[in-house]
């Protein structure tokens, strides 16, 4: 049975959320391999590289860089704390705020885990410029009202 005319652009295939969607799912799965061995899964890696370049950090800063709720971010990091990786304790100067900091394990997973983009980016075969241009035109993805 022959397409109608002009019905091609509402097929799934050709929606760019269909295509982001797959894209995040490849990479993702992407990751696996690398990540495996060190015991993290993909949430838990964005964690880590985060206190990796800053620690201590509240459970907040950390959701709000990552842009994951509470709600999110809370089960990630008692994960990691459950393997070692990280502390949480009561900011002294605020008993609301929760700090996370890596421990000497969460230290130690520095060098493999600040290896792996350069793993992804051998596995993608795609250039340090084509990287930065698509993350830029990725992060220009925004809701109007997100200023």
């Amino acid at each position: 049975m022959p397409k109608p005319a002009g019905r091609t652009r509402h097929e799934a295939n050709k929606q760019l959320s269909f295509a982001l969607y797959g894209a995040a799912n490849r990479f993702v799965r992407m990751h696996k391999p690398f990540l495996e061995p060190l015991g993290l899964t993909f949430p838990q890696y964005l964690v880590m590289l985060e206190l990796l370049g800053a620690a201590p950090r509240s459970v907040g800063e950390l959701g709000a860089k990552l842009g994951m709720d509470t709600g999110t971010i809370t089960p990630l990091v008692k994960r990691l704390e459950q393997g070692g990786f990280v502390t949480r304790r009561r900011d002294t100067k605020d008993e609301r705020r929760v700090l996370v900091d890596l421990t000497s394990s969460g230290e130690a997973m520095r060098s493999p885990v600040w290896a792996v983009p350069d793993q992804i980016k051998t596995t993608c075969q795609i250039s340090d410029e084509d990287a930065d241009e698509l993350r830029k035109a990725l992060d220009g993805i925004r809701p109007s009202d997100d200023e």
